[in-house]
């Protein structure tokens, strides 16, 4: 805000390395043997970005208490060691701020990411300085001469604005609800309609990209009798899309690193049971109700993007995936049905994001009975797919 520019950074990065502002401003003019090659940014807004975690221990950029998260902090409750990511910027200043008390923090905060919530953050207030621990391992305490604290808070998304999608699936249906039309927002709305509801898919167009689902939608249709519109649907245009699928009510025979999702299960979320191949928390009812936090395994925390097909020139592009089975015991909820809904979610969320859900979900051909289940379990699976996630 007073010309200041950031010489040096550990624990973070900006996204533009220029000098040019510095040597052809004030800056330049009062620093004049000063080598601003070197130097990381002189822009006014500048754009920060955490470190990856294999550049924790890069003895010019890391060596940083809690730094290099990669852009993830997950929730204390899952992972204490993780939820928070720290980084460090040298600033030069100048006149006439050259007093060393006369200090001024960062103004106009603002977090914003790949798939991350919008944020909508404060003016920095002073607080007490921060104590940090010693950085060569002694038994002390080092002081910050000034802390500001900025407090910023999740803005819920606007219809066809959130960063993911849900689609659903159920073992009593052929057919898969994808992710809502313009879920994730429209770009070009003049070449499909932004108001029309999606078309059913076979569960193997899942794994496709939208622009390669159009044969297969229409084919799906005709097999099924679906009407199909002259105009077809827009895409749901997200990075992340999840698949909340049925597994069975057993009443039969039968690289985003550090992602965690948080699934809102108004009825059979009492009953939860495991999950084997993430990890699984089901919080406590004094905190969120009947909510269930999933988190990669470790070796298995990096959700990757979409890659190339063996053949570029005749395969689609190939999303990253991850999936698991959850249980739940039925056992005291009797009056849970699966065919009429209580085994799909209410809300789910992906890194924060609170993710589009489908308006409908799959129908059995008795969904229209009442269905009193057996005291065996039900068995959910979770699929999260990313298609269009960048890592910076």
């Amino acid at each position: 805000m007073r010309g200041e520019f950031i010489s040096t950074m550990r624990g973070a990065y900006t996204h533009r390395t220029d000098s040019s502002d510095c040597i052809f401003g004030p800056q330049g003019q009062y620093y004049q043997d000063f080598d601003f090659s070197q130097v990381m940014n002189c822009e006014k807004n500048p754009i920060i970005a955490d470190l990856p975690s294999d550049r924790a221990n890069d003895s010019k950029v890391g060596k940083l208490p809690f730094c290099c998260k990669n852009g993830t902090i997950l929730p204390s409750l899952m992972d204490q060691s993780k939820a928070r990511s720290i980084f460090q910027l040298q600033v030069y200043k100048l006149p006439p701020d050259f007093n060393r008390t006369a200090l001024y923090p960062p103004q106009k905060w603002k977090i914003n990411g790949i798939l991350n919530p919008n944020y909508k953050c404060g003016a920095p207030i002073r607080v007490e300085p921060t104590e940090f621990p010693d950085s060569t391992g002694l038994q002390a305490i080092t002081t910050a001469i000034a802390s500001w604290q900025v407090v910023c808070n999740i803005t819920a998304p606007k219809p066809k604005q959130s960063r993911c999608c849900v689609s659903f699936s159920a073992y009593y249906n052929d057919s898969v609800i994808p992710c809502n039309t313009c879920a994730c927002g429209c770009d070009e709305p003049q070449t499909c309609n932004p108001n029309s509801s999606p078309l059913l898919l076979p569960p193997e167009a899942l794994l496709v990209p939208f622009d390669n689902r159009t044969i297969k939608a229409k084919a799906w249709a005709k097999i099924k009798h679906l009407p199909i519109p002259k105009k077809l649907p827009c895409p749901d245009n997200c990075g992340v899309s999840l698949n909340w699928h049925i597994n069975s009510d057993y009443s039969s025979e039968y690289p985003f690193e550090d992602w965690f999702a948080a699934v809102q299960l108004d009825k059979a979320a009492k009953g939860y049971e495991n999950v084997y191949s993430f990890n699984g928390t089901k919080l406590p009812l004094d905190m969120i109700k009947n909510t269930i936090f999933f988190q990669g395994l470790e070796g298995l925390n990096y959700l990757m993007g979409e890659t190339n097909g063996t053949d570029p020139k005749f395969d689609p592009r190939v999303p990253g995936k991850q999936q698991s089975v959850i249980s739940f015991t039925k056992k005291n909820m009797r009056n849970l049905n699966i065919r009429e809904g209580d085994g799909f979610p209410s809300k789910v969320y992906f890194n924060g994001e609170e993710c589009a859900i489908p308006p409908h979900i799959p129908l059995g051909n008795d969904a229209a009975h009442s269905l009193q289940v057996s005291s065996g379990p039900l068995t959910l699976l979770l699929t999260a797919v990313a298609f269009f996630i960048a890592i910076n």
